[in-house]
This record gives C-alpha cells, sequence and structure tokens, in this order.
C-alpha cells in the first residue's frame, strides 16, 4: 500500500507539471488549448535526441527541454495563438485541437513511429526499501516529486507574490484597465504562454521514461490533462495540484487492485467530484 501511494504522489506530480500550463491558459487567459500536449511532446524529444544522438547528460536536457518548449510556444504564441483571444471557445478548441494533429504527424514524419527509449543516468535507476520491503521508492520517481514539489512552491510564489503575478491577474481581469496602467498585456500573456509550455516540456522530459514518448503523446494524454484542470480548477495553483495528486494515486490503485477497471476508477472519481463541485475544487473570487 505505502509503494502504490508512492507512486501515485510521483506520477500525479508529474501529471501536475505536465497540466499546470494548461491550467495557466485556461484558468487565467481564458484560452482552450487543446494542443498543450505538443510541447510536452517536443520537450520528450528534445531530451531523447540529445541523449540518445549527441551524449548530452540528462540533467543538462531538462533546462534545455523546459527552454525549447518556451521558444516553441512564445513564437507560436505571437503568431498563431495571439489572434484567437478573442475568439469564441469552439474556435479555440478546433483550432488548438488542429494544431495537436499537426504535431503528431510532424513527430511521426521526423522521429517515427516507435516508442522512445530513453536511459537514465545510473544514480537514478535504483530503488530503496523501507520499512522492511513494505515501502519501495524508485529513485527517478522521488526525483520527480523532489522537481515538482520545488517548482510547485515556486509557481505559487510567482502567481501570488510578485508583481509580474499581480499584472497577470490584472491583465487578465480587465485587459484595457491594466493597460491604461502602464502594463504591457501582449508582453504579459506571451511570457505566461511561454512558460506555460516550457513547463510541459519540461514535463515531456521527466515524463519520457515513466509514461513513453511516441507522436500519438499529445493525443493520449489529453484527457488526463483535461481532467486535472476541470477537477481541480482553472483559478489557482493548488487546486490542480490536489486533482493531479488523487487523479495519479487512483489511477496507480486502480490499475494495480482492478487492472480491467483502472480508467473506470479516473472517471469515476472525476465525475463524483464534479457533482459536488461543478467549479473544481478551487475557484478565485472576483476574478473570470
Amino acid at each position: 500500500m505505502l509503494t502504490i501511494l508512492f507512486d501515485g504522489i510521483a506520477y500525479g506530480m508529474l501529471l501536475f507539471i505536465l497540466a499546470v500550463g494548461l491550467s495557466v491558459t485556461m484558468g487565467l487567459m481564458n484560452f482552450i488549448n487543446l494542443a498543450h500536449g505538443a510541447f510536452a511532446m517536443v520537450g520528450g524529444y528534445i531530451t531523447v535526441v540529445l541523449m540518445q544522438r549527441h551524449g548530452v547528460p540528462f540533467m543538462a536536457c531538462l533546462p534545455l527541454a523546459f527552454g525549447g518548449a518556451a521558444l516553441l510556444g512564445m513564437v507560436l504564441e505571437r503568431t498563431l495563438y495571439r489572434t484567437m483571444y478573442r475568439k469564441p471557445h469552439l474556435d479555440q478548441v478546433l483550432f488548438s485541437i488542429g494544431l495537436a494533429f499537426m504535431a503528431v504527424a510532424t513527430a511521426d514524419y521526423f522521429m517515427g513511429s516507435q516508442q522512445q527509449i530513453m536511459q537514465l543516468p545510473e544514480w537514478l535507476r535504483g530503488r530503496t526499501e523501507l520499512f522492511d520491503g513494505a515501502l519501495g521508492m524508485g529513485h527517478y520517481r522521488l526525483f520527480i516529486i523532489a522537481v515538482c514539489a520545488a517548482l510547485t512552491i515556486g509557481l505559487q510564489f510567482i502567481l501570488s507574490k510578485t508583481r509580474f503575478g499581480s499584472r497577470l491577474r490584472a491583465s487578465v481581469d480587465d485587459p484595457r484597465v491594466a493597460a491604461g496602467l502602464g502594463i504591457n498585456v501582449n508582453v504579459v500573456f506571451a511570457a505566461t504562454f511561454a512558460v506555460g509550455s516550457g513547463l510541459a516540456g519540461l514535463g515531456g522530459a521527466l515524463g519520457a521514461e515513466v509514461l513513453g514518448l511516441d507522436p500519438t503523446f499529445p493525443l493520449k494524454f489529453m484527457v488526463y490533462f483535461l481532467i486535472v484542470v476541470a477537477v481541480g480548477g482553472t483559478s489557482s495553483i493548488t487546486g490542480p495540484l490536489l486533482a493531479a495528486l488523487l487523479l495519479g494515486i487512483a489511477d496507480v490503485a486502480g490499475k494495480y487492485f482492478i487492472p480491467k477497471l483502472g480508467a473506470f476508477i479516473v472517471y469515476a472519481l472525476m465525475i463524483a467530484i464534479l457533482i459536488w463541485r461543478p467549479q473544481g475544487l478551487f475557484v478565485r473570487q472576483g476574478g473570470k
């Protein structure tokens, strides 16, 4: 039970990093980006290519995966996404899911359809047994928990305690007034979109070994990202974090105890929570 709980927490933390960028764009920027998983796939492929073909160390690949996905996100935000901000949500859905299918086809053309294999460093391959084997902690999953916890604390601090977080909330609540106060709303949105894309890329790099990596990645995990955002709410960091942890633990426990109904457990939990709180676990007061 302790091992299942530990693996579920690691899986949930990974899902949170993958989905938190979508939570920001949907909740704070009011934009539905179903191509969010494509940025995670980009980060995963950057890591695999750099490690396998160029011998770059794994730890050096993580910031490069973040930077590569963030740069791509910034370019696409300025050239494509910005024109869709004021469009109806249905237009945003059709536009972004079209980008997701284009990303799948592009990855399949350049990288092939096979599953990518990532060789972790030796110090991340081991496993530690505690309490006479009652708790088995994989070193890589422990590393994922530590990295994701640090990122969560950093994101919460940036959004709630810094001037940039205040400018972002002001830009979302009333862009015209924010611009009148001297806030460059376009720059704030571009930076936010880039950071969200970069976090997805970092999650893709961390998750390539756990979740697998192939061209269908953006479509395969799209539902999981949407569940995290829907259950947790789109107005804070705390909600998606709690939702991701619940989803991760339920998914791992369901697949272990009831393999044939593993996915059903996740959807049943989602339905129960949304019936209880239709707006998600946490809702920001006074905003959109």
